[in-house]
């Protein structure tokens, strides 16, 4: 989850073992990328209910903006890098009066990451993290938790990664104890470009509490704007709980349009 920005480069690392990539030399090219980066993916778009029908109440904007900040190079044990990161999630109701902000979350946290390199292959990155997330607020509307987290990424080819999560959460908000039958402990997905890089495809699932088959699906679909550009058109597709810490136990199935801002190779969950 906390990787640094995923450029070109990445994709002949992934696979190039023949022209003179050795373990040291992976290492030495990931020592040397940018300390500032984009993280999670960056977005902006509006969209609204599936399934019912539109109103000023149930469409809006959704927003988010996520980057991280290196802070060392792989000179810690185990060749780890520590990153200081931070993503903000905002739901905007632009059709209603006065244009509100419905909710706003913040999720900083700080953790170490260690990319594998397996006979001369970058083929993924683990990482270990503590995070908070809450909403900012007081009194019956805050909401809080708290997580450690373990993250893991397979970079299965330069066109395909799968990647998942899970987390020992720490639930310190008083309104929002029963978080877990929502938010859940585990999510897993993958990611996949075309082969002409045009495309971008995600898919997540968020393992809601409990044996059942329950969760919050979230599938994003970009077309790259233009060859040099990091910028996608976006299609986003949300069904379940959790969209926004204020309505974490309500259900939502949402579809939207718009501006995602993503790495060149892959970005992070």
């Amino acid at each position: 989850m906390l990787a640094a920005v995923m450029c070109p480069t990445d994709a002949q690392i992934v696979t190039n073992s023949t022209a003179g990539y050795i373990a040291d030399s992976i290492r030495e090219e990931l020592d040397n990328r940018p300390y500032f980066s984009l993280y999670k993916d960056t977005y902006f778009a509006g969209g609204t209910v599936l399934g019912g029908t539109p109103t000023e109440y149930n469409s809006d904007v959704k927003f988010q903006i996520s980057f991280q900040q290196r802070l060392t190079k792989s000179v810690l044990p185990g060749n780890t890098f520590l990153y200081l990161f931070y993503s903000q999630k905002a739901m905007w109701n632009v059709l209603e009066e006065s244009l509100p902000f419905h909710d706003l979350n913040f999720n900083p946290g700080i953790g170490l990451s260690r990319y594998i390199i397996l006979k001369n292959h970058l083929v993924g990155k683990v990482t270990m993290m503590v995070e908070h997330e809450s909403n900012g607020r007081d009194g019956t509307a805050s909401r809080s938790w708290n997580k450690i987290s373990w993250a893991g990424e397979a970079y299965i080819s330069p066109l395909l990664m799968a990647h998942a999560k899970f987390w020992i959460p720490i639930v310190d908000g008083k309104y929002n104890r029963d978080i877990l039958k929502y938010m859940g402990i585990s999510q897993a997905g993958f990611q996949a470009r075309s082969l002409d890089d045009k495309w971008v495809l995600d898919a997540t699932l968020v393992k809601r509490q409990g044996w059942n088959l329950n969760f919050n699906t979230i599938i994003q679909l970009g077309y790259r704007i233009n060859h040099n550009s990091n910028q996608f058109i976006m299609l986003q597709y949300y069904n379940g709980y959790g969209e926004s810490m204020l309505d974490y136990n309500q259900f939502h199935s949402r579809i939207r349009f718009g501006l995602l801002i993503r790495p060149h190779f892959f970005s992070d969950f």
